[in-house]
């Protein structure tokens, strides 16, 4: 399992950064996979290394159970878990808490493009 480092931790300041360009200039109403698209579009431009809808296998007792697909991870190091959602919930959370388990990561952005202002939350595992 990884450490935040101030590596890391610069890292999510630009991802976040890049995620408020996108809601700003895109405004809210759209569905997830446009702003998906958006923000891999506003990472490349900053020179942010980063891969949409990355499978992962999920795995029971050594048999494969099935796949579950990451929006986006970011720098093999942060993944990004985007919504469209009135609110965070509580399934959202747990989401994230498994994902980062089953890619074997350590942080975890939830953004919500939802409203005028982007929410986002970050989550340790």
């Amino acid at each position: 399992m990884q450490q935040d480092t101030p590596q890391l931790d610069a890292l999510i300041e630009q991802v976040l950064a890049a995620a408020f360009e996108v809601a700003n200039t895109l405004g809210a109403g759209f569905l997830e996979k446009v702003y998906e698209r958006a923000l891999m579009i506003e990472l490349e431009l900053r020179g942010i290394p980063a891969e949409s809808q990355v499978t992962k296998p999920v795995f029971y007792k050594g048999r494969r159970l099935g796949d579950y697909t990451a929006d986006i991870i970011v720098n093999h190091q942060l993944l990004i878990e985007l919504k469209c959602a009135d609110a965070f919930a509580k399934q959202h959370i747990a989401q994230c808490l498994n994902y980062l388990r089953v890619a074997d990561l350590h942080i975890c952005l939830l953004i919500n493009f939802e409203r005028p202002k982007l929410e986002w939350k970050r989550l340790v595992r």
